[in-house]
């Protein structure tokens, strides 16, 4: 089984604020965010929703889910994302009609981006002409937008999500529940890590008994990958490396391109290194057509390599975080694996 993770390493931005708490707002909002995002969406008729570039599972599931909400609203919801859907989720009840575009335009009462820490991180030419409604859980997040909901103890952009559906009275119907448990298993590593509290297994069962088929939705994302995946994460276990409690592993554009791989084909590869007994802290580097290196880093307990990646111009979560840097590869291997060797002999907050 190999399952999917979060996509941090979208984020290429300067460095961002932190969020902390239950969920804030700024701008035009109020000091109920829930309900200030209700308000416009019942004040409006026509809404974009979006989220960052190279979807993740989180990134999909919300959107759809955010979607069917709006829909139930007797409102119009059009979906969009700067890349297409990846093959593991376009399965996903309603995941084929969202839209991959890289400029937007239309009349919009509001542009709700979901999961994205920064306007950059959507992809998207033609946002800021909109009313922003940010709803995100990274730790990264900013309140770049006229109104602001983060929430950085949520285990996923889509436990917000059935919040505001809960909120607004929705149905969880059987395709929401479906999108909304994907969510939650892709954002949690399989209910390993970041914001796993009892509510999240609450949540859990609230989405099964809606509709949601566990087994048959780990199946579909966990147990579905291409054969090119499995040569490429070939190649980079032929390049890992472990010094003490820090691994690392990459693979070069040429690797790519060898194997078919297509850029969906690296998410979870960094977990066979951070999945090593005594590892602390972990990077997977991988070489873009342009000479660029993506990283994805991973840690466990309190390490947070969202601040290591925020210092690289990138964010995540706490155990979870990614960022794009210069080449070449071997420099940029360098530059990270010194990053994770200082920090793990830091002294940790408890």
């Amino acid at each position: 089984m190999m399952l999917p993770t979060p996509n941090p390493e979208a984020a290429e931005r300067p460095q961002a604020s932190h969020a902390n708490g239950a969920g804030r707002s700024s701008g035009h909002s109020s000091a109920d965010p829930v309900q200030a995002i209700l308000n416009v969406l019942q004040r409006g008729q026509r809404f974009l929703v979006s989220s960052h570039a190279r979807p993740d599972g989180d990134a999909v599931g919300s959107v759809v889910a955010c979607a069917m909400l709006i829909r139930q609203m007797g409102k119009q919801a059009d979906m969009v994302t700067a890349d297409h859907v990846p093959n593991l989720y376009r399965r996903l009840p309603g995941a084929e009609d969202i839209r991959p575009a890289l400029e937007v335009s239309g009349s919009y009462d509001a542009a709700i981006l979901l999961e994205c820490d920064g306007l950059e991180r959507a992809g998207l030419r033609g946002l800021e002409k909109f009313f922003l409604i940010n709803i995100d859980h990274h730790v990264s997040g900013r309140d770049y937008a006229q109104l602001n909901w983060i929430d950085c103890q949520a285990a996923s952009v889509g436990e917000m999500v059935y919040r505001l559906a809960r909120a607004a009275g929705a149905a969880i119907t059987p395709e929401m529940a479906t999108c909304l448990y994907t969510t939650v298993l892709t954002d949690t590593g399989g209910f390993s890590y970041g914001s796993i509290r009892a509510s999240t297994f609450e949540l859990a069962r609230e989405l099964v008994l809606a509709g949601a088929e566990p087994v048959r939705i780990a199946e579909a994302v966990c147990s579905s990958a291409p054969a090119s995946k499995m040569l490429l994460l070939g190649l980079a276990l032929n390049n890992l490396h472990c010094d003490g409690p820090v691994a690392w592993l990459w693979v070069t554009h040429r690797d790519i391109v060898r194997t078919r791989a297509a850029d969906e084909d690296c998410e979870g590869i960094v977990n066979f290194a951070i999945g090593i007994a005594g590892i602390q802290a972990a990077a997977f580097l991988r070489e873009l057509p342009e000479g660029r290196i993506r990283m994805s880093l991973r840690s466990k307990g309190s390490l947070s390599v969202a601040a290591l990646a925020e210092r690289l111009g990138g964010g995540g979560h706490q155990n979870a975080a990614g960022c794009t840097v210069e080449g070449p590869l071997a420099r940029a291997r360098d530059q990270i694996v010194s990053i994770l060797r200082s920090a793990v002999t830091a002294p940790q907050a408890p």
